[in-house]
């Protein structure tokens, strides 16, 4: 199965089925959703890694510049920046043979979605989510839960 057949529902799955993710987006002065989303994951048992183009450590964890500087690569990346660098993000992971990627969708605010992004991934045959966050699918909350419900009856999660 290719990435442009796969329904929504598996790109989430198969992206969560990854050990090592990296995290960008992550704040050094306040609590921000990226951080949420990889202390979620981090609890959840995943191998995350915090991205931050200027901190040494996030959330107690030691943080790397930039997706090249991961030991060891990883297998996917959740992105929650503006779209601007969500471009830049996608081209490094390009470049590194990365083959999964998350763009953050806020459905009701702004978004790290670039189409423009969206169109590399899809060019180079890399699996992007550009709907919704993991936060809809990690054992949710009663807002991301209803958020996933929302979407979904809307046809937005295709």
């Amino acid at each position: 199965m290719t990435t442009a057949t796969m329904t929504h529902q598996e790109k989430v799955q198969d992206f969560l089925a990854q050990k090592r993710i990296a995290v960008t987006g992550l704040s050094r002065s306040k609590d921000s959703g990226a951080g949420a989303i990889y202390l979620k994951l981090r609890d959840h048992g995943y191998q995350v890694f915090p991205v931050h183009p200027s901190a040494e450590s996030l959330h107690g964890d030691q943080c790397y510049p930039n997706l090249g500087a991961i030991p060891g690569g990883v297998d996917a990346v959740f992105i929650m920046n503006s779209p601007t660098v969500t471009e830049s993000i996608v081209d490094e992971a390009l470049k590194l043979g990365i083959k999964r990627v998350w763009m953050h969708n806020n459905t009701f605010m702004a978004s790290s979605v670039s189409q423009t992004a969206v169109e590399r991934c899809r060019a180079a045959n890399v699996q992007v989510i550009s709907v919704g966050c993991p936060m809809m699918f990690l054992k949710p909350d009663f807002f991301h839960n209803g958020m996933r419900w929302f979407l979904g009856a809307t046809k937005r999660l295709k």
